[in-house]
């Protein structure tokens, strides 16, 4: 019995992940559509959902790790469109406060319960213990990557996977 390469089995990884991940947002990204929203605004929606009563505008441009100025056209439309409300810290009131209107409350919790049935489904479906080892590997996928400048080249090629000592675990094509 042939064993698949490593780089076969990391393509395969990726064309699964690339499905999983579109079935994931699919109904999502199709109710989002239909009021002229895209997934920028699902996030948006989900990190003020579940940020905290005291979430403030900073506080989800740190989560979102964006600009001021690449969240201001998403978050425009969801104030336009009744979702979201701004208002200023008591304490502070240069800083403003963001939260969930109803509207916007019951269309993220309309959002989020999709992809919660989605993720429970394929969790049951793949048995025991998948849905740790799948948040295990999600955390890792997530943490803070490194920067490409501190990449070396090789290990860039090879999907940022760890030399062994200091020579390639193959050799480089």
């Amino acid at each position: 019995m042939m064993v698949p390469s490593e780089d076969a089995a990391n393509q395969h990884d990726l064309e699964l992940f690339h499905f999983a991940f579109r079935f994931l947002i699919e109904e999502p990204d199709r109710i989002l559509a239909e009021r002229g929203l895209n997934r920028s605004h699902h996030r948006i929606l989900f990190f003020v959902a579940h940020g905290g009563p005291d979430m403030t505008l900073t506080d989800l441009l740190d989560k979102l790790k964006v600009s001021r100025q690449a969240l201001h056209r998403p978050m425009r439309q969801l104030l336009d469109q009744n979702l979201v409300a701004l208002s200023p810290v008591p304490s502070n009131r240069r800083m403003l406060n963001v939260t969930l209107n109803p509207e916007g409350a019951a269309l993220e919790a309309r959002l989020s319960a999709l992809q919660t049935a989605y993720l429970d489904s394929a969790f049951q479906a793949a048995g025991e213990g998948a849905a740790d080892a799948w948040r295990r590997v999600m955390a890792v996928l997530a943490a803070e990557p490194p920067k490409i400048e501190d990449a070396d080249s090789f290990s860039m090629r090879n999907g940022g996977r760890p030399l062994i000592g200091n020579m390639p675990r193959r050799a480089m094509p």
